[in-house]
Parts: structure tokens; C-alpha cells; sequence
């Protein structure tokens, strides 16, 4: 535990910061949940294409009047169906990040497995990029030490966990942290029986907003994540703009992408690296009385 720290040395003029990252699920997860036997219904998988085909575009077009960068994560399988998907992302200005390659879960497979998962999807990245991706999200945000220890040999940053209200380093990975009260899914997300209805735009405006503020007067990181099929609807990008565009206003906040803020924290000395000590077994720590 540490009292009384530091503020955090965000470059010069700057009190905080702020990132806009966009998670370009589409029908990966689907795939995924459904992988040994797809079946014929359709909702689903047309409510997830809503994004590519409709939301992705009206959020680009907010960053442009914005005049700032998002960060985009996306599943491999998203690129190669979608093969002017990165391109077109990257033409705009943008940050493209790695999100597994069919947005496959930590819980359903091995060590072995997500390191092909992984390198594949740097593959295709580069092939049809020409540019090695430098960052990492897990889907559903978990992480395990091998996952850890396979993007610092590969020397990616992540942005998968929450140890932090700025960014850390964990096991030699820079980690640039997120939230779940900041992603959009655990309020809007909805496709049908067993989902919980979706909050009101007012509310969670509302709270991002308080947070936002609060954050940014701390000389925090503000993270908001969001899904362009579930909040590229006309009157929710209407609401991120509101959202972002006081924070734009205050000069005092760097409003940038995740791996701006990873490269910054890269060239600072003495900051905070978290080991994975805690993943030791209880019976074999070792106490004061023996």
C-alpha cells in the first residue's frame, strides 16, 4: 500500500487524460459462443453487423469533428471478414489494437491456444496493414500470467484490467486500465430474452460524465469503452459527444489513445510495477510466524 503517492507525471501541462476506445465485436463473440454448431436464427448476428454497417461510421464521424483519436480493438475474425475494416481505420487517423481472433474467452482455452490466437492475429494485422499492432485487449476482460507473459515477449501493451486509476506495469506489461462501469455493454447491451432492459441514455450519461470530471480532477485516467453496434445509435453518439467534448474543452486533459498513453509510461523511471505474487498459493506463503 502506498500513502500519500504522487500524482502521476502525464506530459507537460497536463493533469489528466482521457481515451475513447471502441471494441469492434461484431459477430466474433457469436461465433465463438456458437462454434461447433452455428445456427440458422438470425437476430443476433444482424444486430451485431449494426455497428459495421451503420454505428462505426456515425463514431469516426464524431472523432473528426472532435479532432481526436480513438483506439479500436477487433477481433481477427472482424478484420478478415471485413477487410477494409483496419485500413479504413488507419486512413482516419486511428489507433488499431488486437481483441483476440474469434473474441474467444480465457475460460475456454489453453495456454497453447491463445498463444496461436494471438500470433495469428498479429499475422493477419500485418498482412493487411503492413503494421505490426503494438496493443491488447481480452475479450471479456480477463487476463492469466501466460497471457501476461506471451504480450511481453511480444512486446505488446494491454488494456484488459483495473488495478489502477492510471496506467502500471504488471509483469513487465505496461497496462493501460479500464472499467466496467465505463463500457457501455453492462448498460445497453440487449439481445432478447434473459438480458436486462437497457438503462436510460440520461443516466448512464449522467454517471459517465460524473465520473469523467471526477477522474480528471484527480489527475486520473478517464477510459471510456464503448461497442459501435451497441452505442452507434444516432442518439448515443450524440451523448459520447456531449461527454467528450468537455474534456476536450479543459486544457488540463490529454485526450489521446491507449497506446499514446502506454508509450508514455514506457519512458518513465520509478513508476508502479505490479508482480503477480498474489497468484501464489496461500498454504505456500510464507508469514511473520512461520
Amino acid at each position: 500500500m502506498i500513502w500519500n503517492r504522487p500524482p502521476y507525471p502525464w506530459p507537460a501541462g497536463k493533469r489528466s487524460a482521457a481515451c475513447f476506445s471502441v471494441d469492434v465485436d461484431a459477430n466474433a463473440p457469436w461465433y465463438w459462443q456458437h462454434r461447433t454448431d452455428l445456427p440458422d436464427t438470425l437476430a443476433a448476428r444482424e444486430h451485431r453487423q449494426y455497428g459495421l454497417r451503420a454505428g462505426l461510421a456515425r463514431m469516426v464521424a464524431m472523432l473528426d469533428r472532435l479532432g481526436i483519436q480513438g483506439s479500436f480493438f477487433v477481433p481477427a475474425v472482424v478484420a478478415y471478414d471485413n477487410p477494409e475494416l483496419l485500413p479504413g481505420l488507419l486512413e482516419r487517423g486511428h489507433e488499431i489494437a488486437l481483441h483476440g481472433y474469434f473474441h474467444e474467452l480465457v475460460s475456454d482455452i489453453n495456454d497453447e491456444q491463445f498463444t496461436q490466437a494471438l500470433e495469428s492475429s498479429i499475422e493477419l494485422f500485418v498482412s493487411q496493414t503492413g503494421l505490426r499492432p503494438q496493443g491488447f485487449r481480452s475479450p471479456a476482460w480477463e487476463m492469466t500470467p501466460h497471457m501476461l507473459s506471451e504480450l511481453a515477449r511480444l512486446d505488446l501493451w494491454d488494456s484488459s484490467l483495473m488495478g489502477e486509476d492510471v496506467p502500471y506495469g504488471i509483469a513487465g506489461v505496461t497496462e493501460v486500465p479500464v472499467r466496467w462501469d465505463n463500457d457501455d455493454a453492462i448498460f445497453f447491451k440487449f439481445l432478447g430474452a434473459g438480458d436486462k432492459s437497457p438503462r436510460p441514455d440520461e443516466e448512464v450519461e449522467r454517471q459517465w460524465a460524473n465520473d469523467a470530471a471526477a477522474q480528471t480532477r484527480d489527475g486520473g485516467l478517464f477510459m471510456l469503452t464503448v461497442h459501435d453496434w451497441i452505442s452507434g445509435r444516432a442518439a448515443r453518439v450524440e451523448m459520447l459527444e456531449r461527454i467528450l467534448q468537455k474534456l476536450i474543452e479543459d486544457d488540463s486533459v490529454w485526450c489521446t489513445s491507449c497506446g499514446q498513453i502506454a508509450a508514455h509510461h514506457k519512458t518513465l523511471s520509478n513508476t508502479l510495477d505490479v508482480s503477480l505474487d498474489m497468484l501464489t498459493p496461500i498454504n505456500d506463503r510464507k508469514t511473520k510466524n512461520g
